[in-house]
């Protein structure tokens, strides 16, 4: 066994910049093969949404050209990825394999099933786990429990922590000879991917990135809930890739410095927060985390509620505006996430669950741990501090999207009428709903929040 070669498995981390588990391969002078395997068990579970193939055939491409300017190249692979990890570690002789941490049950299991199949070939499995969270799972822990399930003593104790040193990039890379690979998966070879899409890869994440934090992060505390505005980072689905490093970002954002870059660091202990609470309960993708024995309504007694809103046409136009944007983009404001899921789940009384699996059927940023426990948060199952707290979407869009330009911009129907009428759909009654094809409201928002409420009295 060649004690000179490692592969380093690409997972959630399709970077060169801040790569711990590349730099550790690479030390001593080895040759690395950097692979990545396009694991059957993702799309068998539902979870190869057209959107995040795109972005990521977009990342891999951006990899393998980074890699190549550095003497080296992406190996790609298909299957099961133990059985294909397995076997390149023999193809290339190598004597160990490194890995990110990551947090969900199917990472979990992943890493436990590769380490035993590797040890029994003689290999070593060395996992990394300061790659895809700034703070990793476990590092802060309340006095009597193995997690923090509630976020702001967390986040005290987050924000003391101290950070590794951000790596650059390697300035060279040999990859052994005798190594195969597949040709590199195309965006164009994808169907049903949203058209407005945004690119991946390392590059544009860190252009969007350099562009933001010169021009909007200053400003990021008192714009970011503007609808309109678009005054996020839009860095969820590069984070989520892991094109950039959260490590980098909290260490260069605290260095812009001032309200807004506090803001944004407070948003990268929301990542780090929800990842902890999973890594420690994973059954939370699936199940409440704190149940409030919801009888919900699912797709069998609430369908065309359920489907007036996955095609934003429930006659409240913010929560329209926002899945219509979703549909458009594979991305949401996250303002407007948490309006849709609100109205789906307090004023709809639909399960969160339906909910969660449409935006990972659409989201570029689809995390399991992130969107499962933000819909449960807004769902009241998770860990939200109150736990009945309903987000209005009439009083809401005026305070987020005053002027109206948010709904005429996704709901076009409705460009002609001035706000507050745009936001109001009891305004709405004198429309020709023939000639501008929108719909009644689905539901009185009295009602909803009554049936809601009777709901949990009864829970």
């Amino acid at each position: 066994m060649n004690v000179n070669v490692s592969v380093v498995l690409f997972t959630a981390d399709l970077r060169l910049h801040d790569h711990p588990p590349l730099r550790a391969a690479l030390d001593g002078g080895r040759q690395v093969v950097p692979l990545f395997v396009r694991d059957r068990g993702v799309t068998e579970a539902g979870y190869g949404a057209p959107n995040r193939l795109a972005f990521l055939a977009d990342c891999l491409h951006d990899l393998d050209a980074g890699l190549r300017e550095r003497g080296g190249r992406l190996v790609v692979r298909s299957g099961d990825v133990v059985d294909e990890v397995v076997k390149v570690a023999a193809e290339a002789d190598a004597d160990e394999v490194h890995l990110t941490a990551d947090v969900s049950a199917y990472a979990q299991h992943r890493e436990a099933r590769l380490r035993r199949a590797l040890e029994a070939d003689g290999r070593r499995l060395h996992v990394h786990d300061t790659v895809a969270s700034a703070v990793p799972p476990g590092t802060v822990t309340p006095s009597a429990s193995d997690h923090f399930a509630v976020f702001t003593p967390y986040y005290r104790q987050w924000a003391q922590q101290p950070l590794r040193d951000a790596l650059s990039a390697p300035r060279a890379v040999r990859v052994p000879d005798g190594v195969g690979s597949e040709e590199l998966p195309s965006r164009a070879g994808v169907t049903g991917v949203s058209e407005g899409l945004a690119r991946g890869g390392e590059a544009e994440g860190r252009r969007r990135w350099a562009n933001w934090l010169r021009g909007g992060i200053a400003r990021y505390e008192e714009r970011h809930d503007d609808l309109a505005g678009d005054a996020t980072s839009r860095l969820s689905p590069h984070l989520h890739f892991g094109t950039l490093s959260p490590v980098e970002l909290v260490h260069r954002a605290r260095r812009a410095g001032g309200p807004g870059a506090e803001a944004f660091v407070r948003q990268l202990a929301w990542r780090d927060f929800h990842r902890q609470v999973l890594a420690a309960r994973p059954g939370a993708a699936r199940a409440d985390y704190r149940t409030k024995h919801d009888r919900w309504r699912t797709e069998r007694t609430a369908h065309d509620d359920i489907e007036a809103w996955r095609q934003g046409r429930t006659g409240y136009p913010v929560v329209d505006a926002a899945m219509r944007q979703l549909r458009h983009e594979g991305w949401m404001h996250n303002r407007g996430r948490l309006l849709a899921a609100s109205f789906l789940t307090k004023t709809l009384y639909v399960d969160w669950r339906v909910g969660a699996r449409h935006f990972l059927d659409l989201l570029v940023d689809g995390d399991v741990a992130n969107n499962q426990l933000n819909w449960q948060w807004m769902a009241g199952t998770g860990t939200d501090t109150r736990p009945n707290r309903v987000l209005n979407p009439v009083t809401q869009a005026k305070r987020y999207d005053p002027d109206g330009a948010y709904v005429r911009r996704w709901v076009p129907e409705l460009a002609g009428l001035p706000a507050p009428a745009v936001h109001e759909p009891w305004r709405l009654r004198g429309l020709d709903r023939a000639a501008v094809d929108y719909p009644e409201p689905v539901v009185d928002l009295s009602d909803g929040l009554a049936r809601f409420r009777r709901a949990r009295e009864r829970g």
